[in-house]
């Protein structure tokens, strides 16, 4: 089983404590999205066949990742670096202390452990296209020989992200938009250009109607079980993740919406910035879930399996 730590909330930038504290228990609860009951997922040794973690800031996370080393359990991290103004990005660390981060994690554990992630791409005044290929070639040169792959999407508008740009856009006094496909390709294929010269596989999250017709840019695999196998030596057997526009292959993700406090103004994972932000300040470390809201009863873990580690 992968284990995805989380496409739901930044867990190395903000519950570092809270995901040792899974470790040693052997076990997360997870509150499921869609009003169905909370599941468990075993964290035991043996469990956990491989970690993608998913973050803005990996440095309150170092001591965690050593820990999922020493278990010898590959891992990847799928780093985030955008670099857009504070009307967009509210709190997130500078460019240049991710990409810094980055190379450091890259040292340690070689450089099929990090990710670099330009992602979402967002139109607005503030970020135009030409923004776009200026900063991302910037970071591009600062990452070569650092990462092997850059994934990219262009932001898809749901309804809780139209909602905080709306409002950041009034009061910043910038607008945004969703432009047309082909003004997206366009984008794209100068990106794929710039980071071939780079040395970088460009790939595209999902959003297989934007790759069409654009040879440099390719199908992301987030959760990627071949990149995990070549950091393992060994096969890490993993499904395809059914139902999905891309090269993922199944995982189980342990964390949760509405928790994270970057307060990114385009982030599909958080409806209220302000109640990601109380539940932040609520949370308990100890706790089984990491959102704090009122817990469901725990039925008990099988008595036959392992619980936790030692850390």
């Amino acid at each position: 089983m992968i284990v995805s730590a989380s496409y739901r909330t930044d867990i190395p930038a903000f519950y570092a404590r809270w995901f040792l504290e899974r470790l040693a228990a052997g076990e997360a609860w997870v509150v499921n999205p869609y009003g169905g009951p909370p599941s468990r997922v075993s964290l035991a040794p043996g469990a956990v066949d491989g970690w993608v973690f998913w973050t803005r800031n990996p440095l309150p996370f170092m001591g965690a990742l050593q820990a999922v080393a020493d278990w010898g359990e590959p891992f990847v991290m799928q780093m985030t670096v955008l670099g857009y103004p504070r009307a967009l990005d509210v709190s997130v660390i500078p460019p240049e202390r991710a990409l810094a981060a980055m190379r450091e994690v890259r040292d340690r554990y070689g450089p099929k452990a990090v990710v670099w992630r330009h992602d979402p791409i967002v139109f607005s005044d503030l970020t135009p296209a030409a923004w776009h290929r200026e900063t991302f070639a910037r970071h591009a040169r600062a990452l070569r020989g650092v990462v092997d792959e850059v994934v990219v999407s262009v932001m898809q508008v749901y309804a809780k992200s139209r909602r905080t740009l709306d409002q950041r856009a009034a009061r910043h006094g910038f607008a945004w938009r969703d432009p047309p496909d082909d003004e997206k390709r366009a984008l794209l294929d100068d990106l794929a250009s710039i980071a071939a010269g780079e040395g970088l596989r460009f790939s595209l999250c999902g959003q297989e109607g934007l790759r069409a017709g654009l040879p440099g840019v390719e199908a992301a695999a987030c959760i990627d079980a071949a990149r995990l196998s070549a950091i393992a030596g060994r096969p890490i057997a993993a499904r395809p993740k059914p139902h999905r526009t891309c090269a993922c292959a199944e995982s189980r993700d342990i964390g949760a919406y509405d928790t994270c406090p970057h307060g990114c103004a385009y982030c599909y994972a958080v409806r209220n910035q302000d109640l990601a932000k109380r539940r932040h300040a609520e949370h308990d470390p100890a706790a089984p879930f990491l959102d704090r809201r009122t817990q469901p009863p725990l039925p008990p873990a099988p008595e036959t399996e392992t619980q936790g580690r030692l850390l």
